[in-house]
């Protein structure tokens, strides 16, 4: 017994340095119409007088998700510039051990970088769906094309379809930063993650808002907890093959992709597309997101 004794202590011995010594790693992917303050085009896009403030707000919150994640432990951590043309972080405020994910395309889109070495993701400044009747700026992939995206029969969010791409390696979503419309909608479709409210959705461009310094400490508390709690939250898994319904806002896409032969058009503005995996199914998203005949270079 005695001598059982002392090796379990040993084995306990070696296995502490080892586990000291695995990388914690954790996945950000920011997006803006969810940072604090945002509410309009004016902040959204390059040629709106308040973007390069808003490039400070969104900067903010994901150094305090940074942050956050470090308070739990977190040694290696990879940033996803969401949003937009992909190059509005202002990448020279990071520490220098961060990677950064910028501009498009990406073949994982939002997600691009994720693997199953990651033990953690994390959404901020994300929105609600374009179905959702409430939320800032409320749509899904494109504000200006798309009207519908399913999975397997069910409404996404961004953060839906993201966390589907996280579950596909097994990472599961810890928490979420956005307006009460898209942290409510992605807890109820994802799972209990943890939720920072930044703003409380008052129409499609108002908001009550916090604070840009009072955000960034509610999402560093908020990233921190689910960061410490990942292993009692699942991954959220898209069952295979993935059927995704997309309905665009106007007839001519839906009619010319149906050109392709592994697309079925269902309705006047609807198509079908049948991935073998979430993967395969994020690489069409951003096919028919992106592809223009005018495309240069």
């Amino acid at each position: 017994m005695r001598r059982l004794c002392l090796l379990v202590f040993a084995f306990a011995a070696l296995r502490a340095p080892l586990e000291a010594q695995r990388p914690l790693k954790v996945y950000i992917s920011v997006d803006m119409e969810g940072i604090a303050g945002i509410v309009t085009a004016d902040q959204l896009t390059p040629t709106g007088f308040e973007y390069q403030r808003a490039r400070e707000f969104m900067t903010g919150e994901a150094l305090a998700a940074i942050a956050g994640a470090r308070d739990a432990g977190a040694t290696q951590i990879v940033v996803s510039d969401s949003h937009g043309n992909g190059e509005n972080l202002l990448i020279d405020k990071f520490p220098a051990d961060i990677t950064i994910i910028r501009s498009w395309p990406r073949p994982l889109m939002m997600m691009q970088g994720i693997d199953s070495t990651f033990d953690a993701a994390i959404f901020i400044g994300y929105h609600a769906s374009t179905t959702n009747p409430a939320g800032v700026r409320a749509h899904t992939i494109s504000s200006a094309h798309l009207a519908s995206v399913e999975l397997n029969g069910t409404a996404m969010p961004e953060s839906g379809i993201n966390a589907a791409i996280a579950g596909y390696f097994g990472v599961p979503v810890v928490a979420i930063s956005g307006d009460n419309a898209a942290v409510s909608e992605a807890q109820t479709l994802i799972g209990n993650m943890e939720g920072a409210v930044v703003k409380q959705a008052i129409s499609f461009h108002a908001a009550a808002t916090m604070t840009p310094e009072a955000a960034q400490l509610l999402v560093r508390q908020k990233v921190k907890a689910g960061v410490q709690r990942r292993s009692s939250l699942r991954a959220y898994v898209m069952r295979a093959p993935v059927r995704l319904d997309v309905v665009f806002k106007n007839y001519t896409p839906a009619e010319m992709l149906t050109y392709l032969p592994y697309v079925q058009r269902t309705s006047s503005h609807g198509i079908r597309f049948e991935g073998r995996d979430i993967l395969q199914v994020s690489r069409f998203l951003e096919f028919i997101n992106t592809y223009n005949p005018d495309m240069t270079p």
